[in-house]
């Protein structure tokens, strides 16, 4: 289950990375012919999206990579690496479009509104199939990596509307407004979507109904009657690593605490749990 979630989540990021890189050489020709600066500076910058969604792409198919000296746990964590540098990546081109968008409040200019509105259509139809794959996805990559094409999907509604609008109305500040409206929700999202990376970062609980229905799967195992030094953490946001003492009713033989362990283990792999160090304990009248 774990690997074809993986695989799933590395096909994702390629096609994303394919479709990014293709459209932002259509968008690149089509600035070009309709001589518009917005939608070239829009497939400037999505082509440095090009980049990090490669490297995406790269890191999602290394974290497969198995355990060794170095890297204990394996690379699973590569792909959280990855979701911190798009989410960069996003911030500081939110901040690009809010300094353009500013520039262009204070001298507005007309561009071809036709071009623009051909141009709005394929957008939609490239980046919107993109974004409905990603965002099935399990990954924190794949959901930072979305919002590339979220927030390529809401640039080019704005861009549709404002085309629409410019065809009729002569209001060229109507295209900055919307590119404002649409960075700042951006970098609301990239705030949603970097807060729980950076915990994993810093190895905090990643969901406390996970945490409690984990401890609820340990406590139905027979004669376990008590959790304690319970330790959790996530490697990737999918997949975690506990250790905890289970303390236990009754006196047990060696092969029967190993066989406990076990059980407890394979317990928790529907959980996602790839890891758990486990120790048994009994409980005071029986210790």
């Amino acid at each position: 289950m774990g690997h074809e979630h993986h695989h799933h989540s590395t096909q994702n990021i390629r096609l994303a990375f394919l479709v990014n890189t293709l459209f932002a050489i259509v968008e690149l020709a089509g600035g070009l012919l309709t001589n518009s600066m917005a939608i070239l500076s829009d497939a400037l910058h999505d082509f440095g999206d090009s980049l990090s969604l490669g490297l995406a792409w790269y890191l999602q198919q290394k974290s497969a990579r198995p355990g060794n000296a170095t890297y204990t746990y394996g690379y699973k964590r590569f792909s959280l690496l990855a979701a911190l540098i798009n989410a960069v990546v996003l911030a500081v081109g939110s901040v690009f479009v809010i300094a353009e968008a500013v520039e262009r409040i204070s001298h507005p200019q007309q561009p071809d509104a036709r071009g623009m509105l051909l141009l709005a259509i394929l957008g939609l139809v490239f980046n919107g199939f993109a974004m409905l794959r990603l965002r099935r996805g399990n990954s924190i990559s794949e959901r930072v990596v979305s919002l590339h094409f979220l927030e390529d999907v809401l640039g080019w509604v704005a861009v549709l509307l404002g085309a629409l609008v410019m065809m009729v109305y002569d209001i060229p500040i109507l295209d900055p407004l919307l590119s404002l409206a649409i960075a700042c929700f951006i970098l609301f999202n990239v705030y949603r979507n970097l807060k729980p990376a950076l915990k994993i970062v810093l190895q905090g609980i990643p969901d406390a109904a996970q945490e409690a229905a984990i401890r609820a799967t340990i406590l139905s195992c027979d004669k376990v009657s008590e959790i304690h030094d319970f330790r959790m953490w996530s490697l990737d946001g999918e997949h975690s690593v506990i250790s905890l003492h289970a303390v236990v009713t009754e006196e047990m033989s060696l092969k029967q605490a190993e066989h406990l362990k076990e059980k407890i283990k394979a317990d928790l792999l529907q959980h996602e749990v790839v890891h758990a160090t486990i120790e048994i304990e009994y409980a005071p009248e029986h210790g």
